[in-house]
């Protein structure tokens, strides 16, 4: 039986959830039926099993292991590895209609190259085979914050081209075996916050910087390494996207092109017709997530003005611009000069055009002010390149509650429609952060995340942005990159205490599945 239907002890917590968020009205059949409603995890945060079956470290791996968030988190996580039949029984319980989740990449290929793990092949198989028998879209994402180390120490990871040549390998692996049954590929998670915190402040893997950026890295350089590993993120996303339409999808088209232009025609050879559609049945898609603030100019200045655009360059116009029209934003190239990788012609022609679809990740909101006079030939990074100065709107702080602000995710979908010619998008994460151990009448996270539902569903139905789906962070409680145990997204409490990790439903996971079963259904504002 559905959750919602397990006991009437759940009508008192419905009556909060509903209070909770009565001045937002929708349904979930106020979005078009093939509109995905989902939510997501990534491998480190919640596999568990680090040193089980083969797998080798990562760097997140490396970093965990040296203290950073203040306890050694990936080894056991919640232990999906081992649970992952039990989980996908929850997510069905709730009416989940996708699972986002990522591979990973030293499971799978152990030294980062073939042979492959004989079991992490298992594993990710049993897991797809699992989400699709209860109904549930496999979304995988390939790369989250989460290389193998051994290539870390081979050639230096992402800063080297090496790198595309081994992800794009390793995303051949992934669509060979996995791609008859998943049709969702994100190959790069935040590929400029990977970047920005990795390589220029050294707060996440492989944590590099160097002084007066960032803090306590041994290694870096701050000023030039965020952009060559954006450089080589976009070269092997291309890659990869590329391969895909060339050896996986493409000819699947051309082959039914010919069928039709040669109706007449009857194939002498069974065995032709049958190695044709076997090789060429996949017919998915591949994009890439950036992670994006909503701004707004701290003064009606034009300085502040000027800089707002500047954010908006230097945070999605670095991933998103080469992607639509072959180069980095005229800003980006004025601002950091020759710093900036320059794409070759072939280079550009191979990134431009190459993505189906934008992944989108938004939590926050942040002031922007002018700070031109960063722009002086002192040691430069990312942020002093961006001449400006973010502050997070709302009276709050990475440590605190996010504020309540929906707007700013309607901003960032116009933004992209009217910026990059409107390509389809999916919201990949969206959420509210509490302390793990608040109350489980989670209500502050329903209201955070009833408004921000509706923001999209006015960006849809208003503004015309061509939105396909949104997953909520996270499905239950995992290790976070910037708090480890100790600050928590999910859906599902998580008792880390507890031997068997158990999971207990909070009062948002019985909101969103209200949405989801079209049991919450009240006149939208966003469709009226």
């Amino acid at each position: 039986m559905k959750m919602l239907n397990n006991s009437l002890m759940l009508l008192p917590l419905l009556a909060l959830a509903f209070a909770a968020v009565s001045s937002l009205q929708y349904s979930r059949h106020d979005f078009p039926p093939d509109f995905v409603f989902g939510s997501g995890t990534s491998a480190f945060q919640v596999e568990g099993a680090a040193n089980e079956d083969g797998r080798t470290p990562s760097i997140w791996d490396v970093l965990a292991h040296a203290g950073h968030s203040g306890v050694v988190a990936g080894d056991v996580a919640c232990d999906q590895y081992h649970k992952y039949k039990e989980d996908v029984k929850l997510m069905a319980d709730i009416g989940l209609e996708a699972y986002r989740f990522s591979i990973s990449w030293s499971r799978l290929l152990p030294s980062g190259r073939e042979p492959v793990n004989p079991k992490g092949l298992q594993y990710y198989n049993n897991l797809i085979d699992e989400l699709i028998s209860h109904g549930i879209q496999p979304h995988v994402t390939l790369h989250h914050f989460d290389l193998p180390q051994t290539l870390e120490d081979e050639y230096g990871g992402w800063l080297s081209q090496e790198s595309v040549r081994d992800f794009t390998a390793y995303a051949d692996t992934c669509f060979k075996e996995f791609g008859d049954r998943v049709l969702h590929w994100t190959t790069i998670n935040e590929a400029n916050v990977f970047a920005l915190g990795g390589y220029d402040q050294g707060v996440s893997p492989p944590a590099r910087c160097s002084p007066p950026f960032g803090s306590n890295c041994s290694h870096g350089n701050s000023s030039i390494e965020p952009y060559i590993v954006v450089h080589n993120l976009l070269l092997a996303h291309a890659s990869a996207t590329n391969l895909y339409k060339k050896q996986y999808k493409v000819l699947l088209s051309a082959f039914k092109f010919s069928v039709f232009r040669m109706h007449c025609i009857v194939f002498s050879s069974a065995s032709i017709s049958s190695s044709f559609i076997t090789q060429y049945k996949q017919h998915g898609s591949v994009g890439i997530s950036v992670y994006a603030y909503g701004t707004v100019p701290l003064t009606d200045s034009v300085e502040d003005k000027q800089a707002t655009a500047r954010v908006n360059d230097f945070y999605i116009g670095w991933i998103l611009h080469p992607l639509v029209f072959g180069d980095y934003p005229e800003t980006m190239r004025t601002n950091v000069g020759s710093r900036l990788p320059v794409f070759t012609k072939e280079e550009s022609e191979q990134v431009k055009g190459a993505f189906d679809f934008v992944g989108v990740i938004n939590y926050l909101a942040v002031y922007v002010k002018d700070n031109s006079s960063s722009l002086k030939p002192n040691p430069q990074d990312l942020i002093t390149d961006t001449a400006a100065e973010l502050t997070v709107f709302g009276n709050t702080s990475l440590e605190n509650e996010h504020a309540n602000a929906p707007w700013s995710l309607q901003q960032i979908l116009l933004h992209i429609k009217e910026s990059y010619e409107n390509p389809p998008v999916y919201i990949l994460e969206n959420g509210q952060v509490t302390s793990h151990n608040s109350s489980l009448e989670d209500t502050t996270r329903i209201e955070y995340l009833s408004s921000y539902i509706e923001a999209v569903l006015h960006s849809l139905s208003r503004k015309g942005s061509n939105v396909k789906g949104y997953f909520q962070w996270s499905l239950m409680d995992v290790f976070e990159i910037f708090g480890g145990f100790e600050k928590s997204y999910g859906l599902y409490y998580v008792d880390f205490k507890d031997p068997y990790l158990k999971r207990i439903p909070k009062l948002s996971a019985h909101w969103y599945s209200s949405l989801l079963m079209g049991t919450l259904h009240q006149p939208s504002h966003a469709s009226s």
